[in-house]
């Protein structure tokens, strides 16, 4: 492609014990007769650890080197004051995180790029699962899967398929197994790669994906080298415990349409699973909370029946009473065990969904958290469901993570309802309550978690650790749990010798791979702990992921990995990180749910095609939803939108200055947050308008306790930190995160600031086409999480996150027969206003989408609190 030749790409996985060892190889040669870009660019599972990389220039070698990520942004940064750089990883689908290197090299320079990760598979469903993301994007001459398994225990079964698998490809994937070993591979030639006969694209485009088992004759399995052992537990043949479940499920506003169809598409398919020794209960959150029996109520026949009635009932309703469903959720478990209203061996769940953020009731999220802690006192897990972006996954992670369960983010698409039935698919055959390995406390340091609240069928626990004394090598561990009839209890043994006598045939393996798996297990534990963490047990668990990290050379959300490059063809060092989720998914859908009490601010621009005052753009069609989203904005001219959510209604207004004129848009000075904007006007002026066009074509953002200033332009960001100063372009891609602040930037969308106090903000470019006579690029700001500003906060766009109110009166026909005009009672004064529209271009940035609004004249006078001039600043600072 483009004269880069990729002529080999091969992808080797060792596993042993389930711990799996990938290399990707890919080599490349320029075919040009001028110097020439080559890009390297796989998809890695998000669960996996990059432990290393390099690529080789004509026969010089470049390594990535991993470091602590305070010092690796310390060296990019000196490469940022040399020349561009770019962030190399980047989230990307649901399970997968990219990571990109380009360089450029000489005409006829060959390069070749090696990539290493590693991850523990976890047991799903009865089978371990390893996936490799296929994508060459061009015909390979020498491409190559291979797939090498080694486990102790025995291999029962091994199976390798692809979404891109034709039946012609499937005979080519080779498969054996016997005993120890199992081995894949798959080398389709040119012409098995291409799409069809004569065609120069390739058909490798997807997921290869490996599952096995193991043999278990035994309910355990413990491994034990050179000072290190794993301990694999997975019992087969338990009876099945029953188990009640109460589904906690969110029914604001937000969820209607799509959303709740699927949530009553999976319930009902659940409900096809439920077993008739379970109890089960349905609660409903919207402004109330609802529940469809007062108790939790055996899953007969006939109670099966009428709970299909009322799910297929559930429809939605106002705004988001988290806590509320979610106590009550527990509150009725408590109460069922108390009154013994359920079996007493018998394991308590509850899931919950939502897709929204708390406003009703109490909806600061620390005290959900603290009160939910409380309540359930560790008795059973909590599964958060968090449907779509605009959720707190933060929140809804730690609460979860608190409370012995975990968070999962169900994808807003066709396949939502597969999800949540995956989901319940996990977690729906408790064998095990209140599992615990001990192990002789004398004997072992820095053992990784051993205590489980459930064990599930089909899972498998696992639990490794560190001997004091490294020569040490025997074991005894003693494990215990609840079943269904009786209390499991039961001693295993293994000393070195057994495990080397299992390992005698292991011709593959790499050698320090029971430190390693106990070194990933370790670092992910911690991290996971860390979610929930605050102040000096925080640190501590921080300081020991770190020291992990760095021994073992992974990259983690500790670490980043410098890749240097040659210095000629102006070629840019890079570096790679974790992503972080949090912040990658705000930027999938900026606002949260219609109906949120809290407000928005947002930056939106657009071209109006007729400027005169009030100056509307021309209504193309009014898109309705089920509940119109409302969210404060300021947009091109720049128009500013005020959402009322309890009038299910918005205000807007213009501000009319020249370009040049610098206003105060947000202003906190309990925070010590500003932003401010710098308005620039079109090429030229329209010499047919009265007004001219105005855009925001500089953004100002500060932060004085963190001694912070960011000026965004169309062209550059700047950050300036207390005297140093450090430039990006809208090209580069780039993850920066120190003490309170964490900065994102997009290449080419957005960037992301996150501060301290929670609150985010989004800048996006929008940029026009180069040679328009009339139109520049200019920029859009989000506000994120406002509410995490002070009461103080104040400017044109701050002083709109506190709630206001308006009547309206006497609606009349306007000088416009589609617009009529009223009486606003507003703040105690009396305006006219008219109805219009503005734009959302939320969901279509390209055309956005027409809201309704009561336009308030004259620069927003009687609305605003003063008058606009005193919202005009001398500087950006």
């Amino acid at each position: 492609v483009n004269g880069i030749e990729i002529y080999s790409m091969k992808i080797d996985s060792k596993i042993t014990s389930r711990f799996a060892h990938n290399v990707i190889t890919s080599q490349a040669v320029n075919r040009g007769n001028v110097h020439k870009e080559v890009v390297f660019d796989v998809e890695l599972p998000k669960t996996a650890f990059i432990t290393n990389f390099s690529m080789t220039i004509d026969g010089v070698t470049y390594p990535g080197t991993i470091k602590e990520k305070e010092v690796a942004k310390k060296q990019y940064e000196k490469a940022v004051s040399k020349g561009q750089t770019a962030g190399l990883v980047k989230a990307s689908g649901r399970k997968t995180e990219k990571f990109t290197v380009s360089v450029n090299i000489a005409a006829a320079s060959e390069v070749t790029f090696e990539l290493t990760y590693e991850e523990l598979l976890k047991r799903q469903f009865g089978k371990y699962e390893m996936f490799i993301k296929v994508k060459p994007k061009q015909l390979v001459k020498d491409f190559e899967i291979e797939v090498d398994i080694f486990e102790p225990q025995g291999i029962t079964e091994l199976e390798a398929e692809g979404t891109f698998i034709t039946n012609d490809l499937q005979n080519i994937i080779e498969k054996k197994f016997s005993d120890k070993k199992g081995h894949i591979s798959f080398k389709p030639s040119l012409d098995q790669q291409r799409t069809c006969a004569n065609c120069s694209q390739s058909a490798l485009d997807g997921d290869f994906t490996v599952r096995y088992d193991v043999k278990r004759t035994t309910p355990d399995n413990l491994q034990i080298v050179n000072g290190y052992f794993v301990h694999f537990f997975a019992p087969t043949d338990l009876p099945k415990l029953p188990k009640n479940v109460i589904f906690v499920i969110d029914i604001s506003g937000s969820m209607s349409g799509r959303e709740i169809q699927q949530t009553r598409e999976a319930l009902l398919k659940i409900l096809d699973d439920i077993k008739e020794d379970d109890f089960f209960n349905f609660i409903l959150f919207g402004s109330e909370v609802h529940t469809w029996k007062e108790t939790l109520i055996k899953a007969t026949p006939e109670n099966l029946d009428e709970a299909r009635k009322f799910v297929q009932g559930i429809d939605t309703e106002g705004l988001t009473n988290l806590y509320g469903g979610i106590m009550r959720g527990i509150n009725m478990l408590n109460a069922a065990h108390e009154e013994n209203l359920v079996p007493k061996r018998s394991a308590s769940i509850i899931i919950m969904l939502t897709d929204g953020q708390p406003n009703v009731g109490i909806s600061n999220t620390q005290d959900i958290q603290a009160h939910v802690k409380k309540a359930t006192e560790g008795k059973y897990p909590l599964y958060n469901l968090g449907f779509g972006y605009g959720v707190d996954y933060n929140f809804l992670e730690k609460m979860a993570l608190e409370n012995k369960g975990l968070a999962r983010r169900i994808y807003p698409d066709s396949d939502a309802a597969l999800q949540l039935q995956g989901f319940y698919d996990e977690v729906s055959n408790p064998m095990l309550t209140d599992v615990e390995l001990n192990y002789p406390e004398n004997e072992i340091s820095d053992l990784t978690k051993n205590s489980f609240k459930h064990f599930y069928d089909g899972s498998e626990i696992v639990v490794a650790g560190r001997f004091i004394d490294h020569n040490q090598n025997s074991l005894t561990v003693d494990v215990r749990g609840e079943g269904a009839n009786d209390a499991l209890s039961y001693t295993t043994q293994q000393d070195t010798e057994q495990t080397a006598k299992a390992f005698q045939e292991q011709e593959y393996i790499f050698g320090d791979y029971i430190e390693r798996l106990w070194a990933y297990l370790t670092i992910e534990q911690l991290l996971e702990k860390r979610i929930a963490a605050t102040g000096e047990e925080k640190e501590n668990l921080t300081a020991k992921a770190l020291d992990l990290s760095l021994k073992y050379k992974f990259v983690t959300p500790l670490t980043s990995m410098v890749v240097t490059k040659p210095e000629d063809f102006d070629n840019q060092d890079g570096i790679a990180d974790k992503p972080t989720e949090v912040l990658n998914m705000y930027l999938k859908n900026l606002l949260s749910e219609p109906w949120t009490c809290m407000v928005y601010a947002k930056l939106l621009f657009i071209v109006k095609l007729i400027s005169i005052k009030p100056s509307f753009t021309p209504p193309l069609s009014y898109l309705y939803t089920a509940h119109p989203t409302w969210y404060t904005s300021v947009d091109g001219d720049p128009h500013f939108i005020v959402s009322v959510p309890q009038k299910e209604d918005a205000i807007c207004f213009n501000i009319n200055e020249n370009p040049g004129a610098v206003l105060k848009l947000i202003n906190d000075p309990v925070t010590g947050i500003t932003i401010n904007g710098e308005l620039i006007g079109d090429k030229r002026a329209n010499s047919d308008a009265k007004i001219q066009n105005t855009y925001f074509g500089k953004l100002g953002i500060a932060n004085k306790h963190l001694d912070l200033k960011l000026t965004v332009t169309p062209e550059k960001i700047t950050i300036q930190n207390g005297n140093e100063k450090t430039g990006f372009t809208w090209l580069d891609s780039v993850t920066l995160q120190q003490e309170g602040l964490t900065l994102i930037i997009n290449s080419k969308k957005n960037l992301v600031l996150s501060m301290g106090s929670g609150v985010s903000f989004v800048v996006v470019l929008h940029e026009v086409w180069k040679k328009h006579p009339l139109h520049q690029d200019f920029l859009g700001l989000y506000t994120l999480q406002s509410d995490k500003l002070s009461e103080q906060t104040h400017g044109l766009l701050g002083q709109f996150f506190h709630p206001i109110d308006f009547t309206i009166l006497e609606i009349h026909p306007g000088s416009d027969p589609k617009k009529p005009d009223a009486t606003m009672l507003v703040k105690n004064n009396e305006l006219t206003v008219t109805r219009g529209w503005q734009k959302d271009f939320r969901k279509d940035p390209k055309h956005g989408i027409d809201i309704p609004c009561w336009f308030v004249h004259n620069n927003g006078a009687g609305l605003i609190d003063g008058v606009h001039t005193d919202y005009i600043v001398s500087s950006l600072f």
